[in-house]
């Protein structure tokens, strides 16, 4: 078999490994969330204090993303992705077993850290894998990351309904050990010798940069903070919020400032001269405000709504994800033949066709009215992300690829948090005016509300009676209320789809602006 169509032994391997070890990090970040109720009764924390759980290892996941290359290149890639991958599993095993919710916290901090920098390595190591392809190498990745987040929440679910909430950890172990042996065999140093070995010499040689790493620790951290816990705080009207937010506005604008102004940064933003990278950081930030923002509306919608248990809530997103799986590796090998731009196209088109089928979801929309939104979803993103990390992060090699990387990778969690954090926000106010807005219309004097009432009032008598623990008008009047609760956060989550529609048709500004490398639609370079 030629190797324009074939993949070797070796570049196989490391895919498998590569996606393992991805998948790990991936599946974490949201597996824990639905096993948040039994945690907090297992350990006796409060809702505010369990949520650390979720925020430690987000925040220090997105610490370790932007660094993530220069780490690798300075302690050798194979050896660094092989601590983290063990720093992985001993922290899994660590939760597993932590005795109280501080411990729990802790070890979750550590994994984030160590997970930060799975996904940025792997995705170097496969884009080096197939060199001249970088459609199929994005393709394989992306499968990884699309499903990823899918299959969190069931797998979360069914763990913690079957074996208890220790589980979701510990089914970390055998893959970890897994993707560690097999890391140990196929994932190779930066090559000693060739195009790019100077840079990673230089790079390891160079002077640690201190004052740049500390700006970005601070902040990264303290920006991710206020986006993980704003809306959960009341934003500035918490002195912590407040503290963060003015730290992230000082240390990140000194951040870029310093790290343009010395020779050796630990991150380097002269990469931004290309502007490929510009467009693709904003694309993939956009696309990660819409995955994740769909991840966190969608079940609510499903749970309050339809009435739907996080087992079913968790399912609704599974066909869309095996479609994605799907159309990835087929278009990834279809991106050398046509313009990147037109799959990107195909991708925006199929979300906001999503989106605006998610605009007429209401309290009497059916399973089959959920379903065909998310399949289009997924087809679209298998349409997004092949493309934008192909196109950008082709055009990167040595330690620039995995500095590229690990921005883009930043992008899409950051562009998450953001979006979460904005939505949630507008969500809450929507609601509360919709509320005003409906409950003016619950009058003696409204028709329609006096008609209802009163046959409403029957069955509560009924009801009562049956009971004997409710007066019949107070439980006319609890009816009344989440009636009117439910439809508000109806026409809530009509708003927040529109706000989507809008906010992601943007998009396409920066796909057209991302320009075709030279030489993509060449024949593609030998693998080997």
């Amino acid at each position: 078999m030629s190797q324009e169509k074939g993949i070797s032994r070796a570049a196989l391997m490391i895919v498998i490994t590569a996606g393992i070890a991805s998948l790990l990090e991936i599946v974490d970040t949201s597996i824990v969330n639905v096993a948040i109720p039994t945690m907090m009764g297992n350990l006796g924390a409060t809702l505010d204090d369990i949520g650390w759980v979720v925020t430690g290892y987000i925040i220090s996941n997105a610490v370790v993303l932007p660094i993530s290359g220069w780490l690798g290149t300075r302690f050798g890639r194979r050896r660094y992705y092989m601590t983290c991958i063990a720093l992985f599993v001993i922290s899994s095993v660590a939760c597993g077993l932590a005795p109280n919710l501080y411990s729990l916290i802790f070890f979750r901090i550590i994994q984030g850290a160590a997970g930060g920098a799975l996904l940025p390595t792997s995705q170097a190591l496969i884009q080096e894998a197939f060199p001249g392809r970088s459609g199929l190498g994005s393709a394989l990745y992306g499968m990884v990351v699309i499903i990823g987040p899918t299959v969190g929440p069931p797998l979360g679910g069914y763990l913690t309904d079957h074996f208890g909430w220790r589980s979701i950890f510990n089914i970390n172990v055998p893959f970890g050990i897994l993707a560690l042996f097999l890391a140990g065999i196929y994932i190779k140093d930066h090559a000693s010798e060739g195009a790019d070995a100077a840079a990673h010499k230089k790079m390891k040689s160079a002077p640690v940069d201190t004052i740049g790493l500390s700006l970005l620790i601070t902040g990264i951290g303290c920006l991710q903070y206020v986006l993980e816990r704003g809306q959960a705080d009341d934003w500035f009207s918490s002195g912590v919020i407040l503290f963060c937010s003015i730290l992230a506005v000082i240390t990140l604008p000194g951040f870029v400032w310093w790290e343009l102004k010395i020779e050796n940064p630990i991150m380097d933003l002269r990469l931004y001269k290309n502007l490929a990278l510009i467009n693709g950081t904003v694309i993939m930030a956009t696309m990660g405000a819409m995955l994740y923002g769909l991840i966190f509306f969608v079940p609510i919608f499903a749970q309050v709504i339809m009435g739907m248990d996080a087992g079913q809530t968790g399912n609704l997103f599974t066909p869309g994800a095996i479609a994605a799986g799907v159309m990835m590796p087929i278009m990834g090998s279809q991106l050398h033949k046509f313009d990147p731009r037109l799959f990107m196209l195909w991708g925006v088109g199929c979300v906001e066709v999503c989106l605006f089928m998610m605009t007429f979801w209401n309290p009497s929309t059916t399973y089959s009215d959920m379903f065909w939104p998310l399949m289009i979803r997924g087809l679209g993103m298998a349409g997004l992300f092949i493309p934008i990390n192909a196109v950008v992060l082709g055009q990167f090699s040595g330690p620039a690829l995995g500095q590229a990387a690990g921005i883009m990778n930043l992008s899409r969690q950051l562009g998450g948090s953001v979006g979460i954090a904005f939505l949630s926000t507008m969500f809450n106010q929507s609601q509360d005016l919709a509320f005003e807005r409906l409950r003016s219309h619950i009058s003696p004097l409204s028709p329609g509300f006096s008609q209802w009432a009163q046959s409403a009032r029957g069955i509560a008598y009924r009801f009562s009676d049956g009971l004997g623990l409710y007066h019949p008008d107070n439980l006319l009047i609890k009816e009344a209320y989440f009636r009117v609760k439910k439809q508000a956060f109806g026409l809530s989550f009509e708003n927040m789809c529109w706000l989507m529609v809008i906010i992601f048709f943007f998009a396409l500004i920066p796909v057209y602006l991302l320009k075709k490398p030279q030489g993509m639609a060449a024949k593609p370079v030998d693998a080997h």
